[in-house]
């Protein structure tokens, strides 16, 4: 491999390092808020299984995005870069605001940012970026949905508990709950840098264009990256997920992550790059709001879902200008 080939290989690794640490907050916010684990141990249990999720999920999700966000014929060094920074520079941003936002939407932003640039509309798959664009809107919705559905179904089935018996047993299921996010989050989020980097691999020659097998390396290294991102918890967003969405109980974060690992399961099955953000957020609103209307601060929820809407067309912006500063220097 030449250095330039090394040095954006890295730079990809870097975003998903960045992706597990924007990203942390979704999968130990609840079991932080209800004080189940540290905050120390939360990040190692979900730092553990984002790495695990390697062995369990096949990599539909980054064939998606090497292939079906740009056409691999446009994609060169100066694209990846551009995307790259584009995404980077958004995560950072929304981090320092505490602000939940999608890492892949971002990456998918600088992707269609440099692309349009380079080559113009012609270079976008539009059938892979609308399908992405749609789970903006349904991947919070199904979160909502089996959040309440959990939520209402353990509501039947303790009706008759004592509180503090259903406090104690769901400490433990909150582990669970937790544990199978965290494989989601990992199975979905890692493979979306697994697709920048076949892509550039394809690009410089070093993979065959109709690849149909993530070479072991990316996948090990992405998995490892996203993990040890995860471990270092980015905690301003961690207090936004955890405390300003909605007051959560343990029962309530387990219906929440359950609701959201369910989604996110199904998601990557399909191959479909959804956001874990929007999920867990969506879920957590939904349980939140089973006990009133008023549990959910919908002020907040407004602000994150506006960051939702300009992630891409903020984060193609910032790649596009990359692009055009690259281009200029070569």
């Amino acid at each position: 491999m030449t250095t330039s080939i090394i040095l954006l290989v890295l730079l990809a690794l870097f975003f998903d390092f960045l992706n597990g640490f924007h990203d942390s907050a979704n999968s130990i916010a609840t079991i932080v808020s209800t004080r189940v684990l540290s905050p120390r141990h939360a990040v190692l249990w979900a730092a553990f299984f984002n790495f695990a999720a390697f062995l369990i999920f096949k990599t539909h999700v980054a064939a998606t995005i090497s292939k079906g966000i740009v056409s691999v014929d446009v994609i060169d060094t100066r694209i990846i870069l551009a995307t790259l920074v584009g995404a980077c520079v958004w995560d950072l941003v929304t981090w320092y605001f505490g602000l939940p936002t999608s890492s892949s939407h971002a990456l998918m932003g600088g992707l269609i940012g440099a692309a349009l640039v380079k080559a113009g509309p012609g270079s976008l798959v539009m059938s892979g970026i609308i399908k992405t664009v749609l789970f903006i809107v349904v991947s919070p919705l199904l979160g909502m949905a089996i959040g309440m559905l959990n939520g209402v179904a353990m509501m039947w089935i303790c009706r008759r508990t004592p509180p503090g018996k259903v406090d104690s047993v769901f400490r433990v299921g909150q582990l669970l709950s937790a544990a199978a996010y965290s494989l989601g989050h990992g199975g979905n989020d890692a493979q979306k840098t697994m697709g920048i980097i076949a892509g550039l691999m394809v690009s410089a020659g070093f993979m065959a264009r109709d690849f149909t097998e993530i070479p072991i390396w990316i996948v090990l290294s992405c998995h490892s990256a996203i993990a040890l991102g995860t471990m270092f918890g980015g905690w301003r967003i961690v207090k936004t997920m955890g405390q300003k969405v909605a007051k959560l109980r343990p029962v309530d974060g387990f219906c929440a992550e359950f609701g959201a690992a369910t989604a996110l399961f199904v998601s990557s099955g399909l191959g479909v790059p959804v956001s874990t953000t929007h999920t867990i957020t969506g879920a957590i609103m939904g349980v939140g709001s089973l006990r009133r209307r008023s549990a959910v601060r919908w002020g907040v929820a407004g602000q994150i879902v506006w960051a939702w809407v300009l992630t891409i067309p903020c984060a193609a912006l910032v790649s596009a200008v990359v692009y055009y500063a690259a281009r200029a220097i070569k």
